[in-house]
């Protein structure tokens, strides 16, 4: 693929994510809701409804951070320069993130037992692990970089 090709992918990926970011701060100022509403068709949720509440905005928040984070990256990515130590940081709180939606979505395991759930916490402990491991790839990457560019 050529440059201008990744370019655009670039620019459509960071157009969803920005999407995401306000549809996600949406849907968690929604929730109380919309929440009620699911209640209506699974009794869990109408049962459950503020421990459910508190829950799901709990993970709504960290899932919106995680974004947030992606966008951040992506900047850099735009600007060229991808390879810096805020996207280390960056990798690193996304691991914090995702560990922390699988931590909150094993408490749900409490109240309710779904497939979907452990689903989640899996999904997220392997996002959580990939995140962790590929900050220390770019930390390495920044210390090369930096040490090349003191080279030169």
């Amino acid at each position: 693929m050529d440059h201008k090709n990744q370019l655009n992918v670039t620019k459509i990926t960071k157009g969803i994510l920005d999407f995401m970011f306000y549809a996600g701060i949406l849907v968690c100022l929604t929730l109380p809701v919309s929440l009620r509403f699911v209640g209506a068709y699974f009794p869990h949720y109408a049962i459950f409804y503020i421990p459910m509440l508190i829950l799901f905005l709990i993970s709504g928040i960290f899932a919106i951070l995680i974004i947030w984070e992606l966008r951040s990256m992506f900047r850099t990515v735009l600007n060229g320069d991808c390879f810096v130590k805020e996207n280390v940081r960056s990798l690193k709180r996304m691991g914090n993130d995702s560990f922390c939606i699988a931590a909150v979505s094993a408490v749900r395991l409490l109240i309710v037992i779904t497939p979907a759930t452990l689903v989640i916490i899996l999904v997220f402990i392997i996002a959580g692990l990939f995140s962790k491991v590929l900050s220390n790839v770019f930390d390495q990457a920044v210390t090369y970089k930096l040490e090349n560019d003191l080279t030169i």
